[in-house]
């Protein structure tokens, strides 16, 4: 039986997968995580964690944090990350400017690769210090 919690899927056949696909991968690896790190982190329930977690999860918040962890990319990493930012999107957000669209698309086009590769502590690594300072923030 397959594991989807632990997909085996060869670097080839990851590396087919378009930029979009990853993107839609990483933006579900985004949203737990910061639904786990509200968990830990307590005081927030119900409609005010739903609050928090959009409010972390949103096109500008991601780009911020993107450019926390960019310095710090393998150049695999930084390949990968470019390609996610290229990426042919037809919609931006309202609220968002289309630069920062494409950073977020490029950050969860990164975590999306990253999981489908089981790295699941270099993107704990790369969470931790994108959410560095959020609790000061009042998130």
């Amino acid at each position: 039986m397959e594991n989807y919690f632990h997909p085996e899927l060869s670097r080839d056949h990851i590396l087919e997968i378009s930029s979009i696909g990853l993107a839609h991968m990483g933006d579900a690896v985004f949203e737990l995580l910061v639904r786990a790190w509200l968990c830990a982190h307590g005081g927030a329930t119900g409609r005010g964690m739903h609050r928090a977690a959009v409010g972390l999860v949103c096109a500008e918040s991601q780009a911020e944090k993107a450019e926390r962890i960019k310095p710090l990319l393998t150049e695999d990493e930084k390949a990968v990350f470019r390609r996610g930012r290229n990426a042919q999107v037809h919609t931006v957000p309202h609220h968002a400017s289309r630069a920062q669209y494409g950073e977020a698309t490029a950050l969860e086009a990164l975590l999306g690769w990253l999981y489908l590769q089981g790295e699941t502590e270099r993107i704990n690594e790369l969470f931790c210090i994108m959410m560095e300072g959020e609790e000061r923030h009042g998130h």
